[in-house]
């Protein structure tokens, strides 16, 4: 599989997120199920992230929402926020991303991925450290 055209064109995509993240997936895989590392990498990357019809902030735009919704994705919510700003969204954009989703996925789904974003921010040197705005 790591031959083939769409795994490569994944570890690229994957790569301009977050050069680490390739290995990072193999190694958190690797003891239990090392095929997941690999079909992460092919499909979301290699399949649809790396399609023509939207440019990638606006797909990391869009995932950062989904996972919002979704509510329970907190680790996969901020390595996408991390990728997002890696690849030049702009942190307001991140955030009017989110505020967006508590009109339709609700203020719960809305306030976790605000915490989310924040700590991310604070750890990018985004916003102070000591900012509770």
């Amino acid at each position: 599989m790591m031959d083939s055209k769409r795994y490569q064109a994944g570890l690229a995509r994957l790569n301009e997120l977050d050069p680490n993240a390739a290995q990072h997936l193999k190694e958190t895989f690797q003891a239990i199920c090392p095929e997941l590392a690999d079909l992460i990498i092919s499909f979301p990357f290699g399949e649809v992230l790396s399609r023509e019809g939207l440019d990638f902030q606006t797909r990391e735009l869009a995932t950062i929402s989904a996972l919002t919704a979704m509510g329970n994705c907190q680790p996969q919510l901020a390595s996408h926020i991390k990728g997002a700003l890696h690849i030049g969204c702009q942190p307001q954009q991140i955030v009017e991303v989110i505020l967006q989703t508590a009109v339709y996925a609700g203020f719960p789904a809305a306030i976790n991925g605000m915490t989310i974003a924040k700590r991310v921010f604070q750890e990018s040197g985004i916003i102070d450290t000591d900012s509770d705005d």
